[in-house]
């Protein structure tokens, strides 16, 4: 069979990366990544665009550099939804099981779901509804355990997440990415699309959180029992911290972020002083973590622990703060599902995860092994998310 190629576009508050596989569906293997290409982000803030044109023009060096190292022309991509406007509404539907030997079809579901999504309706004005993904199911007020289809009962319910952005932010994303001459097959949010790289099955099924800290934003997504339950970005980033440094040593922007990074070594600035800082602004952002774990019932809960990723991944005390902040296990997340990828480092991993999502397709002529990576993911948004099906 012919090799396919898919294009995943990260557009991030402080870089585009642009990652383009290929993948023979005729062999066993992962997506091979044949060209990069990244540009600073401008007209962004938080995430959300400013600036229409700025974004187009950064979208457009880093396709050109990956066309140039991948030898294709890009015509079409799949895009990553990201920022402060990314954010989860819950719901409950119910219907009256329709056959009459009672018996649960996929029509009575869909009627679940689309009750769920009625009465959500308030609360998604001025939204898009991203991914709608099933919680659970209860069949005459008992939870289903496993799949409700061919159960029996009188009423289903079904608990649903539906993961939203502002419509705004997603309409100029994409017209910011075609107004680069690139057709936007599909868009997904982009915790997902790291997850798919940077979580394995196990990790999935036992339960954790993939925290992404980016330049403005710390966006997560938490797994129980293989399911995403919960998405949610907060306003803060690894920026902060830059500032912070730069506030308290009384030094620029530039020798901060290097500072940051462990970059500088041989400096006369206090060591302690630095290490304060760092520790301070790393608190905060995983105390909004642990807050939100609270919510969930999830905090201390998570055996497989917090997984980083994102640019801010690297600063140096940011594994031991998390694990003291969250009394989870902690680590940076690693290519989980092809280990022999070559990749920069982890904030690829959402636009490489994109080109997963979309080198599986929804024609099941995808390989076994991808399939598998994917966790059998499919192009469309139905297909993908039958995955979390209980």
């Amino acid at each position: 069979m012919a090799e396919r190629i898919a294009v995943g576009i990260d557009v991030g508050t402080y870089q585009v990366r642009v990652v383009v596989a290929k993948h023979d569906s005729a062999e066993h293997t992962f997506p091979k990544i044949i060209g990069t290409g990244y540009a600073e982000s401008k007209g962004l803030r938080h995430g959300y665009i400013v600036n229409i044109d700025d974004v187009s023009r950064s979208v457009r060096i880093a396709v050109q550099q990956a066309e140039k190292v991948a030898g294709i022309k890009v015509r079409d991509a799949f895009l990553a939804i990201g920022g402060i406007g990314l954010d989860e509404v819950r719901s409950r539907g119910e219907t009256i099981i329709a056959r009459a030997d009672a018996e649960v079809t996929d029509l009575d579901i869909e009627k679940a779901v689309d009750t769920a999504r009625e009465h959500a309706q308030t609360r998604l004005v001025n939204r898009r509804i991203l991914h709608t993904i099933p919680l659970s199911y209860t069949i005459d007020g008992v939870e289903v355990l496993g799949r409700p289809q061919g159960m029996k009962g009188t009423k289903l319910a079904a608990d649903v997440m539906y993961i939203t952005c502002l419509e705004q932010h997603v309409t100029d994303m994409v017209d910011a990415v075609e107004a680069a001459n690139i057709a936007v097959v599909d868009v997904m949010a982009a915790p997902l699309a790291g997850s798919i790289v940077s979580l394995s099955p196990s990790e999935k099924k036992a339960g954790c959180v993939l925290a992404n800290i980016g330049a403005e934003t710390v966006s997560v997504v938490v797994f129980d029992n293989g399911i995403p339950i919960s998405v949610k970005v907060f306003k803060i980033g690894s920026m902060d911290i830059t500032k912070d440094i730069a506030l308290g040593l009384r030094i620029s922007l530039d020798e901060a972020e290097q500072l940051k990074l462990g970059a500088i070594t041989h400096t006369t600035y206090p060591k302690k002083k630095l290490d304060d800082i760092l520790a301070a602004r790393l608190t905060d952002i995983f105390e909004l973590i642990d807050n939100h774990l609270k919510k969930l019932g999830r905090n201390q809960l998570l055996p497989a622990g917090i997984i980083l990723t994102g640019g801010g991944s690297g600063i140096g005390p940011v594994k031991d703060i998390a694990t003291e902040s969250l009394r989870l296990h902690s680590k940076t997340a690693s290519l989980s599902i092809a280990p022999d990828a070559k990749m920069r480092d982890a904030s690829w991993m959402v636009a490489y995860g994109l080109t997963i999502w979309g080198l599986t397709g929804a024609d099941g002529v995808a390989g076994p092994a991808l399939k598998a990576a994917a966790s059998h993911l499919g192009r469309s948004i139905g297909a993908f998310f039958k995955q979390f099906l209980p």
